[in-house]
């Protein structure tokens, strides 16, 4: 199988873009994917945060299995990792997003204070891979169209400071994907999660590969979504080609296109039309 890379030019640009300003910001707030909490880290970002405050929202909540989501808050709690879960599309826990960024920096507003500052104003930087959710939960923050949304990934074109509160003002960059997956399951789990660009994969193979991994964890799910009956009995492309003539992906004659079951699976999949899933626990 092909190996799932993807670092454009934007990319390392992006990067060096982030270590420049990670300078002039008290806090981090780091974004991932709450499906994909382990996939969706960015090991290059925590060689550029180091030891700056930092910040975890797990985002997309309400499309991640509820149960997964939870043992991820509680590992990042063990680990001593300010974490908090949000969807920015169902306005789930946006209102405690300030009072987490204030309880991050406790141990700075206390230094301020032992100087004589009074200010608890806040200077944050967002970041995280591409389509995790930045821009949309920006713009929720503001109350307003303060940066462009897109459903592809990479659309941030340049960094831009956007005043959420009197207090705090937040600057967003644009997504930094790794430069190389050593894990392919990583690779699975981005595409899954519509973390990379659909048209430079292999959609066949991944898709066959993604109902496997759901036939395993959550086979109910799938059964429920396409009225698939003994599905223990049947491989995956056997499951796609049932997820073909449900969702009436037909050529004449009553072929099956592929091509067309393949898209409206990961249309299903990505629009948790099948159901809240994750991809990973923390036991990774």
């Amino acid at each position: 199988m092909k190996d799932i890379q993807w670092f454009p030019g934007h990319m390392a640009k992006a990067k060096r873009e982030i270590e420049e300003y990670i300078k002039k910001v008290d806090l981090v707030i780091e974004l991932k994917d709450a499906r994909i909490p382990y996939s969706s880290t960015n090991p290059l970002l925590n060689d550029i945060i180091k030891n700056k405050p930092r910040l975890v929202i797990l985002t997309k909540a309400q499309m991640a299995d509820p149960k997964v989501t939870k043992e991820w808050i509680n590992y990042y709690k063990n680990n001593n990792i300010l974490a908090l879960d949000i969807d920015s599309e169902a306005n789930y826990n946006i209102k405690q997003i300030i009072p987490y960024c204030n309880k991050a920096l406790e141990e700075l507003f206390k230094k301020r204070m032992d100087k004589g500052i009074k200010s608890k104003d806040i200077k944050a930087m967002i970041v995280g891979i591409p389509n995790v959710g930045k821009s949309t939960l920006i713009n929720k923050l503001a109350k307003r169209k303060a940066v462009v949304v897109g459903d592809k990934p990479g659309v941030t074109k340049s960094e831009s400071w956007i005043q959420i509160e009197d207090s705090l003002r937040l600057l967003d960059t644009p997504g930094v994907l790794w430069p190389k997956f050593e894990d392919q399951t990583v690779g699975l789990k981005l595409f899954m999660a519509g973390s990379i660009k659909d048209d430079i994969l292999d959609l066949n193979e991944l898709t066959i590969r993604a109902i496997d991994y759901i036939k395993e964890y959550y086979k109910d799910l799938l059964m429920k979504r396409y009225d698939i009956i003994d599905i223990e009995s049947k491989d995956s492309y056997q499951i796609l080609e049932e997820i073909g003539i449900r969702r009436g992906a037909l050529k004449k004659g009553g072929i099956i296109d592929f091509d067309r079951a393949v898209k409206l699976f990961l249309y299903d999949l990505r629009n948790v039309k099948i159901g809240r899933m994750s991809y990973e626990t923390p036991q990774i």
